[in-house]
């Protein structure tokens, strides 16, 4: 297993305690008459791990559509497990575009909680200097270092996906040069 509990931890902690909504104080006094009662969770949250769920049964029952890959675990925290036993045989390359898939989840579901330090851990892609930093506007990855720039000036950034790619794939280096 290439992968660590990392990814399955943020999705238990996302569940656990950013489904339910803020809680804010009074406000500025005056507020609107409800007419209903707002939705007990936060959808968004529930969403969000609906669809991580999704996507890693889609990207499992695709990666070998000759053996079926089984029941989806009911506990959503689970899937990455479920996904990793029912790949394990695939060539190695599919190995690390699930590892990738996960890994890239996990940097998401901390995201979510607010966590952006998750990002200053890799190096940038383009240069290799540690100083990454998310940018939320645009959702990506951005090099501080005043030399990695694009050809029009503008400072790298890079999406998560490639940050996960990146991850896993030194992960794998290390592991094969150390054998």
């Amino acid at each position: 297993m290439l992968g660590d509990s990392t990814t399955e931890r943020r999705l238990r902690l996302l569940q656990a305690e950013f489904t339910q909504h803020e809680r804010r104080g009074p406000g500025d006094g005056r507020t609107a008459t409800r007419t209903t009662s707002p939705a007990p969770l936060n959808l968004a949250v529930v969403d969000r791990i609906t669809a991580a769920v999704n996507e890693v049964v889609e990207h499992t029952r695709a990666a070998d559509r000759s053996r079926p890959a089984g029941p989806v675990p009911a506990d959503a925290t689970r899937v990455y497990e479920w996904a990793r036993q029912h790949t394990a045989h695939l060539d190695p390359e599919r190995q690390q575009a699930r590892e990738t898939l996960i890994y890239r989840q996990g940097l998401e579901h901390a995201i979510a909680m607010g966590d952006t330090t998750v990002i200053r851990k890799h190096p940038c892609p383009g240069c290799g200097c540690w100083g990454l930093l998310w940018r939320p506007a645009v959702q990506r990855a951005a090099c501080i270092n005043r030399y990695c720039t694009d050809d029009d000036g503008i400072s790298r950034s890079w999406p998560l996906a490639t940050l996960a790619h990146h991850h896993i794939a030194r992960q794998l280096g290390l592991r094969t040069s150390a054998t």
